[in-house]
């Protein structure tokens, strides 16, 4: 065979940091479900229209097409399908497609791959799974709700083995009050260069919003002096007031966001803050907006983002607002692994292997591990009647904690390959530590 080349931005995890990506998405599902959040899934193609319909991705797209279709099938616009590049789009068609079947507001999460043919870099890949939840509405969706699914994100992030994160948000209404008072018109144009700052930096981005967002100097400064602001949500409203701008809509939105920020951190305890430099570029946000970073990785960019959107989907009868937060899961699991974050007691999930004394008493080796499976206890049986040196050394290899004897009258012996301890034991009976129980996915002290 000849020699197998990899797919750069098409991960494979190693069993041992596969376990990992697992623990990540568990404790994803178990908090999203703590909160009543109900478990989707959505199939992978949409149509090539829906996906390009903002415009902004459609050099990342992947195509979808038979080797074998006819210039007819190609010429068919429903023939035209592209692998989905995020959930949100596929949130939008579902919920159209199935408003009569849904209870509303309604509280959905989903993990799942999703394709972007952009260039492979540290954190990013070309095929990854987000893991998203998000709360729908018809017609109309509570404020409060925006502070539900950060409530949910800081719960998980506060479960992984990561060293810190922050939660930081802004509320787009916040903003586009400040920059009318200002005097600006073209606000999604300030929005888009303020997104930049992290990327470019306070001089360069005060040059593109006077080159292409129309500001004047003195606007622009107010912007990057907005842009600035960091607060609890008891300093807010003094800080902002101090810019020395005013409008209508300013007040309001100051108390929504401070509300946010007061009610996650009632649950999950300095999680969130308030940056007014979040500015998250697409125009399709409308309140709220959240970017979340782990501390130490800044570089690794925001791991949770999302935010308020009134217009998910609309249609003839209805429209249906939304708030939402996506982990880029995959760019998290990488980070853990990679920089060894995170490790996993063992690779497998076998608690004992079943020794077999020669390939006449296999039977009993597979009665005993029947036994254990029984009582929730993972065993596999020895490949082969190596000598039991051997069959120890393969435990060993494979990370399996315990090697179970049988004995002929049904009994046996166990050994704790890793302290050298061999005891009495009975199939029926034999209990391992809780701890070994299961492979366990904990925290490192590296923070590299």
């Amino acid at each position: 065979m000849a020699k197998v080349t990899p797919l750069s931005g098409f991960p494979e995890w190693l069993p041992a940091e596969r376990r990992i990506e697992q623990h990540v998405m568990d404790t994803f599902r178990d908090v999203a479900e703590l909160h009543g959040f109900s478990n989707i899934e959505t199939r992978a193609v949409e149509p090539l229209d829906q996906l390009l319909r903002k415009g902004e991705t459609s050099k990342e797209v992947y195509l979808i097409s038979r080797l074998q279709a006819d210039d007819e099938d190609r010429d068919k616009e429903g023939q035209k399908l592209g692998l989905h590049f995020d959930l949100t789009v596929p949130l939008a068609r579902y919920v159209l497609e199935h408003q009569n079947d849904l209870a509303f507001p309604f509280r959905r999460y989903q993990i799942q791959k999703v394709w972007r043919g952009e260039r492979p870099q540290d954190g990013r890949f070309r095929e990854f799974y987000q893991a998203d939840i998000d709360i729908i509405g018809q017609d109309t969706l509570p404020p409060h709700m925006d502070a539900d699914v950060a409530i949910v994100m800081a719960e998980v992030l506060g479960k992984l083995p990561i060293p810190g994160f922050t939660i930081s948000v802004n509320n787009r209404k916040l903003s586009q009050g400040v920059f009318e008072a200002l005097g600006l018109t073209d606000i999604e144009g300030v929005l888009r260069q303020l997104d930049k700052l992290a990327k470019v930096g306070e001089a360069e981005v005060r040059t593109l919003l006077i080159e292409h967002a129309g500001a004047s100097e003195e606007q622009a400064d107010g912007c990057l002096a907005f842009a600035r602001i960091k607060a609890t949500h008891e300093d807010l409203a003094e800080k902002v007031n101090a810019l020395g701008v005013s409008s209508e809509a300013i007040p309001h939105a100051l108390e929504e966001l401070s509300f946010v920020i007061r009610t996650v951190n009632a649950s999950v305890p300095g999680a969130c803050i308030a940056d007014l430099s979040i500015a998250r570029g697409l125009d399709y946000y409308t309140g709220t907006v959240f970017e979340t970073f782990v501390e130490g990785h800044e570089d690794l960019g925001s791991i949770c983002s999302g935010g308020r959107y009134d217009t998910l989907a609309t249609d003839n009868r209805h429209s249906y607002p939304g708030v939402g937060l996506s982990i880029g899961l995959s760019r998290l699991v990488s980070r853990l692994v990679t920089r060894s974050l995170a490790t996993s007691t063992r690779a497998v999930p076998t608690v004992a292997l079943v020794a077999v004394a020669d390939e006449e008493h296999r039977e009993a080796s597979v009665d005993v591990a029947r036994v254990l499976r029984s009582r929730g206890i993972s065993a596999e049986v020895a490949p082969s009647a190596a000598k039991f040196g051997k069959q120890i050394k393969y435990a060993d290899r494979r990370g399996i904690p315990f090697v179970f004897f049988p004995s002929e009258d049904g009994r046996g012996e166990v050994k704790d390959i890793r302290s050298g301890e061999q005891t009495p034991a009975d199939a029926h009976t034999w209990q391992p530590p809780q701890d070994d129980m299961t492979a366990r996915v904990v925290a490192t002290t590296s923070t590299k």
